[in-house]
């Protein structure tokens, strides 16, 4: 947990069992980026012959660590991998010294792993514009490579928390061909979260064989229905890095499985979900289903200006069932819209209709419903057969409070 923030009361009653991904280590350590005595960089070692595949953020800031991965990401490599995290610190906004943090942090680990320096992958989440003291990371590299541990996914996941209140963890066991699949993944997120090609930062590894094309391809297309369909603060991070590591150790091959991508999805699905349950300050989870649109793309272009409304959100935080503002959020997204066509709905209680609020609506129903911890609010446009559902959580002073005191 960080700081002395309560967990979130829409966390997991605990971490996952994940299991072991053979041909993946982890070890995680307390480098002291920013605080003394917490647990805040993470190593993880693969297994020659691995492929990686990776969705970054699109912002024009984002960080010297997210640059070298995008430069990296894309070449085929019959060797090891490597990659190592650390919280407290993103350097991001940091110039050529961010950079040269990148270079000194992916020598050292090449160094002393005996890895290709094109094969080390970094990341690094907190805060903005302060330099990363990358010497307190490399100084602790010969203890995370002696510490290494098959299953050290845990404390992988608690190393790259910030504000996070819980690690988050997820995973798959699927068969294919007869012979077992593993699928493995870890999060950090809970503040600035409105992705743009990917989220936060996760980490997920398979011991599935595949080809660097096709796992790159998988990966993107699910990203956009899972990690880009969520939103905390509609707020992207200069930092946002989800890599794909699949180690082949199982020796099944997973190019254009349909079992192993749907448990892909699943798994990433999973971890989007817990990234808006632990969205800073949140009491509840709100799912955005949107349907008739003219297209999908303007479903989604709905669903999102539902979800990233502080006016909806403060009023699911209040437990107010102001469905007036979904017809707000609607009409200001700038897609397709027929007033007189527009249905809303909170979970399976119509609300509007044709225009107008529904014969049978009943405010004290609205209020009810709206006391729930997981709510659904569907809207039908009445246009076309576009779809999209997007997850959010509602804003609190919580928000506030963790926000204003971020770094201090």
């Amino acid at each position: 947990m960080a700081g002395n923030i309560p967990v979130s009361p829409l966390a997991p009653a605990s971490f996952p069992e994940l299991p072991v991904v053979q041909g993946a280590t982890f070890a995680s350590a307390a480098a002291g980026v920013k605080y003394q005595g917490r647990t805040d960089v993470m190593l993880a070692l693969l297994q020659p012959g691995t492929t990686m595949a990776g969705v970054f953020t699109r912002s024009a800031t984002r960080s010297a660590n997210v640059l070298d991965c995008q430069a990296k990401i894309g070449a085929d490599s019959d060797a090891g991998a490597a990659i190592i995290v650390n919280s407290g610190n993103s350097n991001a906004f940091t110039g050529k010294a961010g950079e040269g943090s990148v270079d000194a942090i992916c020598a050292a680990v090449a160094a002393e792993t005996g890895l290709p320096q094109d094969r080390v992958f970094t990341s690094s989440t907190g805060v903005i514009g302060e330099r990363l003291p990358h010497d307190r990371i490399t100084a602790k590299l010969a203890e995370l490579t002696a510490a290494q541990q098959a299953d050290g996914l845990e404390g992988a996941a608690q190393a790259i928390m910030t504000t996070d209140t819980f690690a988050k963890g997820a995973c798959a066991e699927v068969m294919i061909d007869g012979k077992p699949v593993t699928i493995a993944g870890i999060a950090k997120g809970s503040g600035m979260v409105a992705p743009d090609m990917a989220t936060m930062l996760v980490y997920i590894f398979t011991d599935a064989v595949a080809s660097r094309p096709a796992l790159q391809a998988m990966l993107s297309a699910h990203t956009d229905k899972t990690f880009n369909n969520i939103t905390v603060d509609s707020d992207t991070s200069t930092s946002d890095t989800l890599l794909l590591a699949a180690t082949g150790a199982s020796g099944v091959n997973v190019d254009g499985n349909d079992t192993f991508a749907q448990a892909l999805h699943d798994v990433m699905l999973d971890l989007a979900h817990q990234v808006v349950r632990d969205g800073e300050g949140a009491t509840k989870f709100v799912e955005v289903r949107v349907t008739g649109a003219a297209t999908d793309a303007d479903a989604r272009t709905h669903a999102m200006a539902i979800a990233n409304s502080p006016l909806i959100k403060t009023a699911v935080a209040g437990e107010d069932p102001n469905w007036g503002r979904v017809v707000m959020a609607v009409g200001k997204s700038g897609a397709a819209a027929d007033r007189d066509l527009l249905t809303i709905r909170f979970g399976d209680i119509v609300v509007a209709e044709n225009g107008w609020v529904a014969e049978s609506y009943t405010e004290e129903a609205g209020a009810a419903y709206m006391k729930a911890q997981d709510l659904v609010i569907g809207v039908d446009l009445g246009l076309g057969d576009g779809t999209s559902t997007a997850w959010t959580c509602d804003l609190t002073h919580g928000y506030i409070t963790i926000n204003a005191d971020y770094r201090s």
